[in-house]
């Protein structure tokens, strides 16, 4: 079995991406336009099992000051078994994503993950704001 992590968004498997995010608890809803506007303004990355897609992530940022990782996923039949940190290892290694000053996410229940990567909670989250449009 070979892994293939790529930023190739031709590549991309937008139904697999969609009926997967919409059930998740951070997109439920994310109709498939809003699914493709949003790969389109990002920098993505697939990840591929034998060529078939299991799963996904997207970097928001301008190269330099700041990046938002946002819809990390592994399929559920394949989480367990390394995939979710091989991607995140593929993202934080990108040559293009190295000057990044400040990375965000946002994670109900996968801290761990993101520990391992430096991430962790913000020294002084009362300066975050947020807005948010329901």
């Amino acid at each position: 079995m070979s892994i293939v992590i790529s930023t190739d968004k031709e590549k991309l498997d937008i139904n697999f991406i969609h009926e997967f995010l919409t059930r998740s608890y951070w997109a439920a809803g994310r109709t498939k336009e809003q699914v493709k506007t949003t790969i389109e303004h990002s920098m993505c990355f697939g990840i591929y099992l034998d060529e078939k897609q299991i799963g996904f992530t997207r970097v928001l940022t301008d190269y330099v000051v700041y990046a938002y990782l946002m819809d990390v996923f592994i399929i559920e039949q394949q989480q367990g078994n390394g995939y979710a940190k091989q991607l995140m290892q593929t993202v934080m290694d990108h040559p293009e994503l190295q000057a990044i000053r400040r990375w965000m996410l946002l994670t109900k229940d996968a801290h761990k993950l993101y520990q391992q990567f430096g991430f962790d909670s913000m020294d002084n989250p009362s300066w975050v704001m947020g807005k948010l449009n329901i």
